[in-house]
């Protein structure tokens, strides 16, 4: 099994939205993406998502969103993003995707010898300090992020690899220490996929935290072709 990422696909069948906005790069990106994930990816395979999937305000709008992503092969393990406006309790969620989708909501999930757990995270203070609000959702995403890692525990097995999926990147320049990263230092991931930053070439990005591997998956950064992460061997 080999594991793939790509985040921020921003997909708007229902509820129109063109990404062009942000720059020629985007025209027709959702069929640039389903043509690459075919190229790339395997039924066997697994590809995570971690935010911004849908445009979409509601549920069923979304889903309109999702049905052509979860035809496509491989087991897709979804994370909310920032623009994931429509997605409801983690009960409703469950109940609505089809299968082979999979959803990490303060828990983590098992797909063969790999274990993905994260949440959405949030701004990280860098130069300047946060404001009152923004530590609050930072300090709750935190908490969020500790209850996954939990669930990841009790599901790894020996010799399982662990994943770390945020939406927001883990720290901001200049990187220091903050709730998020002091739970990767407490869990020791395998690695760390974010998205959320777009206009960012995968390698100036940070790429570590504390000497665990950190990639960014931002679609646009990928040209729409999902990342290759590992190979699982199994």
């Amino acid at each position: 099994m080999r594991v793939y990422a790509i985040a921020d696909l921003h997909l708007a069948f229902c509820t129109p939205k063109p990404m062009t906005v942000f720059g020629p790069q985007w025209a027709g990106h959702p069929q640039a993406i389903f043509d690459e994930w075919r190229a790339a990816v395997r039924d066997e395979d697994l590809v995570l998502l971690p935010g911004d999937l849908s445009w979409a305000m509601r549920l069923p709008e979304a889903m309109q969103d999702l049905a052509p992503v979860a035809a496509l092969p491989g087991t897709k393990v979804l994370l909310r993003g920032n623009h994931d406006y429509w997605w409801p309790t983690a009960a409703k969620l469950r109940a609505a995707l089809p299968e082979g989708m999979l959803a990490v909501v303060n828990d983590a999930v098992r797909v063969g010898n790999v274990v993905v757990c994260g949440s959405r995270g949030w701004i990280t203070p860098g130069f300047d300090a946060l404001g009152a609000d923004d530590q609050r959702l930072l300090d709750r995403e935190a908490e969020r992020l500790s209850l996954s890692v939990q669930a990841a525990r009790t599901l790894r097995q020996p010799g399982d690899h662990l994943i770390l999926m945020l939406h927001y990147p883990p720290a901001t320049p200049p990187y220091p220490a903050n709730p998020i990263t002091r739970v990767i230092d407490d869990a020791r991931p395998d690695l760390i996929v974010y998205g959320h930053l777009h206009g960012v070439a995968p390698e100036r990005a940070m790429r570590h935290v504390n000497g665990v591997p950190a990639h960014l998956v931002a679609a646009d950064g990928l040209k729409f072709r999902p990342r290759l992460l590992l190979d699982t061997g199994a």
